[in-house]
Formats: structure tokens, sequence, C-alpha cells
């Protein structure tokens, strides 16, 4: 019996969807995919030197600021223009490496799924089998693939990046920021690497505030997706009613299923606003609170004279910094479940191919027609019979 989308966890669409997408990793297209991932490292690790590099520059100049230094200052601004050279530089570099990644995976990978599609009719035999699981392929293939390739290159980039920046500057800050001393009645507390700990303490809330608000995301951007493809499905469908005989007995009922399509449209995007408006409210907050809670942090040493000016905006900037590294989740949340609703979609399609070559290996072999071949049949058909689901 063929397992229904429902039965199946999102656990098991999403190790799907890896088995097959992974591949691009493997065979012939090895050599370029490993490549572009140690460029985009490199480029992530020489990001990472410029903006540590930045950091010690940032003390620097504004300790010469406050010393009214002219010969110091001068030093720091011609210091600062290779490195704002390099960072540019890198930035474009990375963007490149990033796109080209995600070009040739998505390449990659909507060949490997339109050969299996094409094979054989197997787009024809989709309706008979795989419990429904089949709607809307080509929106599928199309749309949900860019988005389930798109969004891994530039969420593992971005874990990784936040990994080394949160090793690196952890020790910054550590460094920069010492211990605090607090006198609780007649009891000196002292708390050692006092930044770290308030860094990571807020990121813990707003982390989370971030699940908490957040957890129904990707279920209501899946429902959203889902809906938006059956629309297009009911807008099709009017459409190839068109020029059959009969077609006006059908008219009614067609115009029917657009507008029902429509208005669960409608519903699932109010759905998705109301989500997007929470996650926003988070992150937004947590954007705009971050430096002024590093500044209050640093106050104290500060008025004490045991933090120089630049010491603060050092640590103050290594807070930002290593908050902004520990804040991936946060950061990433809305991108993630987008994703996740893509790979399903994919899955789910892979699952009623995997259904569909099943069912061949109990019936006559046919034989085998070349790509183009397939192709060429293949938009002809759909020109007169329309979407396979």
């Amino acid at each position: 019996m063929a397992m229904s989308q429902s039965d199946r966890s999102d656990r098991t669409r999403l190790s799907r969807f890896w088995a097959t997408a992974s591949g691009f990793w493997r065979g012939k297209s090895a050599l370029s995919s490993w490549s572009l991932t140690a460029s985009l490292l490199a480029i992530g690790v020489a990001q990472l030197t410029v903006q540590y590099r930045l950091n010690y520059w940032n003390r620097d100049f504004f300790d010469a600021l406050e010393l009214r230094n002219s010969g110091r200052l001068w030093t720091q601004a011609v210091t600062f223009v290779p490195l704002a050279c390099l960072s540019v530089g890198l930035s474009v570099a990375s963007v490149w490496a990033r796109m080209t990644t995600q070009r040739k995976w998505r390449q990659w990978l909507t060949g490997n799924i339109l050969d299996t599609w094409l094979s054989d009719g197997r787009y024809r035999k989709l309706e008979l089998t795989a419990g429904g699981e089949y709607k809307n392929a080509e929106y599928r293939v199309a749309i949900d693939t860019r988005i389930a390739t798109d969004a891994p290159v530039d969420l593992t980039l971005g874990f990784v990046t936040s990994a080394l920046t949160a090793f690196v500057f952890i020790d910054v800050l550590w460094t920069v920021g010492g211990s605090l001393s607090l006198v609780v009645g007649h009891t000196e507390l002292t708390v050692p690497g006092y930044l770290v700990v308030g860094v990571v303490i807020y990121t813990l809330v707003f982390t989370s505030a971030m699940m908490t608000i957040g957890r129904k995301l990707s279920l209501v951007i899946q429902a959203e997706n889902q809906a938006e493809a059956e629309l297009i499905a009911a807008a099709n469908q009017i459409r190839q009613s068109g020029g059959r005989a009969g077609a006006a007995d059908d008219e009614s009922d067609n115009f029917q299923l657009a507008r029902n399509a429509l208005r669960q449209v409608l519903a699932r995007w109010r759905q998705l606003c109301w989500q997007l408006m929470g996650t926003t409210m988070v992150s937004q907050t947590d954007l705009l609170f971050a430096p002024v809670f590093a500044w209050i942090l640093c106050a104290p040493k500060y008025l004490s004279g045991a933090m120089s000016l630049g010491e603060l905006t050092q640590a103050s900037a290594a807070f930002v910094t290593l908050q902004a590294a520990f804040n991936w989740l946060v950061d990433n949340y809305g991108r993630l479940s987008d994703w996740r609703s893509a790979a399903n979609r994919v899955a789910s399609l892979l699952f009623a191919l995997d259904e569909v070559e099943a069912s061949e290996r109990d019936e006559p072999a046919v034989p085998e027609q070349s790509s183009q071949s397939r192709l060429s049949t293949f938009t002809g058909e759909r020109q007169i019979a329309g979407p396979a689901g």
C-alpha cells in the first residue's frame, strides 16, 4: 500500500531529499562541487581573519581618538584602507562562489529529477499512483528545487562561518572584558569572562523566544506553498478545458475550483503574515538591543577607568559579532523553515517517482527514448493534456 504524505515524517522526507541531492558531491560532478566547497570555506576563513584584524583596528583608532593623538589617527586611517579593500573584495568573491555553487547544484538536481520524471512516460503514470503526492510536479521541479538548493548553501556557509567566528571572538571578548567584581552585601563576587557570560544569556533569551513564537512557521510555509501550487493547477485546468468539446458544462465547476483555491491561498497568506510578524518582532528587538546591552555591560569598567574608550568600542563590537554568531538560528529561522518546506515537497515528488519505478518492475519493458525525444514528446502532450499532477 502506498504511504500517504501525512504518514511520512519530516525526517523521512528530508532523508529522501538528501539521498538524491547529495549526489552532487559524488560521481562526475564531485571535482567541481568539492572545488567550489573548498573555495567557499577558504573565502570564509579569509573574511574572518580580516574581521578579526578590524576589531583590533577599532580599538586602536578610538584609543588614538581619546588621546587626541593625530599621528596615531592618521596611521590607523592608512591601515584601514587595505583592510577595507580586502573586506570588499572577499565579499564579492564570496557572492560568486556561493551563487555558482547554487547554480550548479540546482542544474544537477533538476536534471536528475527531470530525467527520472520524463523517463518512460513516468509523468503520465504519477496520476495512477503515489496517493496524490505528485500534485503539480512542474511547480516542484521549477520552484521548490531552486529553493531546496539555494537555501542549504547559504545556511551551511552561515553556520560554519558563525562557528568559526564564535571560536575566535570568545577569546577576544574574554581577554578584553576580563572579569567583573560585584559587591553583594558584605561579599565580593567575581564573574570571570563576564561579557562572554552576558552574550550567552542574551542569545539564549532571544533564541528561546524565536523558537517559541515561530514553532509553526515551517508548517505554515509548507501549507502556503501547497495552496499556491493548487491555485496554479486550477488556473491551468480552466485554460485546458477551453478548447474541448462540452467545455461549457465544466466551466462553472472549474471557476468554483479556482475561487476555492484562491480563498485557500489568501487564508494561508494571512497565517504566514501573523507568523512573520511574530518572528520579525523577535529578530528586530534582538538586533536593536544587542549593542546597547554590550555598552551597558562595559560601562562600569569604563567609568571606573579599568577600560579605555578603544577597549570599550572593541568589546562592544566583539560582543555584537559573537552575539550574531550565536544568533544563527534566530537570524535564519524563516529561511530554514522555507527550505524545509521546499525540500519536503521535492521529496514527496521523489517518493512518488519511487513508487512509479517500483510499479514498472512488474510491467513489460518498453524501448527507452533519448532525453531529447522524451522532452519533445512531453512538450507536445502537455499542449493537449495539460498538467500531469
